[in-house]
């Protein structure tokens, strides 16, 4: 992929995150399972407060984010460059079909949000190599410091005029995101993670589709054989 499609895919698999995100809060009780600052204080508050019994969730499901992230980077070194965002979505979408499948059949033990967490984690190494945007992954903390910083150095003329487009973008796609999991939550219950699984099983058939294509023009273009 270029550039261009990398950024693209980021900003939507941003969106994907705050969706995940809402569905977490609203069915957890204010916990996350993209959003892993929120979960760390948490485990923290928990622990000063002398819950134990309460830190568990929030400790699981870093747990789960720290694994995903693992497998994601791993899946991401082993296979060829090119195929690391098709590989790693497809991966992430069986993974939240599988939280699904695993929720719906037994609620009580949270196995969805464990998925989930995973497959947020996996995400992050999709758009890793792309450099100087902070898309496709959900470090919006950073991002939005990186949109004032950059409408700073927009006012005072001392960087691009509208440098700081590509992370308010990033911010409202968190946004947008989250409002619909929210909104489909509410309408659909757990079967609202049939969305992200569909997003993300989608763009891993197009950005596959991306390769082989670009695949065959490579090849097509050595095999050519100039006339004299």
């Amino acid at each position: 992929m270029n550039r261009s499609w990398q950024v693209g895919t980021g900003l939507l698999l941003t969106g994907l995150a705050g969706y995940v995100d809402a569905l977490g809060f609203v069915r957890l009780g204010g916990l996350y399972t993209s959003f892993m600052s929120g979960n760390t204080t948490q485990l923290a508050v928990f622990g000063a407060e002398a819950q134990p019994h309460r830190m568990a969730l929030p400790a699981i499901l870093l747990a789960a984010f720290l694994f995903g992230s693992i497998l994601g980077s791993g899946l991401a070194i082993l296979v060829p460059a090119r195929w690391t965002t098709p590989v790693v979505l497809a991966y992430e979408s069986l993974l939240i079909l599988g939280g699904l499948a695993l929720g719906l059949a037994t609620p009580e033990l949270g196995l969805a949000a464990f998925f989930v967490a995973v497959a947020m984690g996996t995400q992050n190494a999709v758009l890793a190599q792309v450099q100087g945007f902070r898309a496709g992954t959900t470090f919006v903390t950073g991002a939005l410091f990186s949109l004032g910083q950059k409408i700073a150095k927009a006012l005072t003329r001392t960087g691009e005029p509208f440098g700081w487009i590509g992370d308010g973008l990033v911010w409202l796609s968190l946004l947008l995101g989250a409002y619909l999991g929210a909104l489909a939550y509410e309408a659909f219950a757990l079967y609202a993670l049939i969305a992200p699984a569909a997003v993300s099983g989608a763009f891993a058939l197009i950005t596959a589709f991306l390769v082989l294509r670009a695949g065959q023009r490579t090849k097509g273009s050595t095999g050519r054989v100039e006339s004299p």
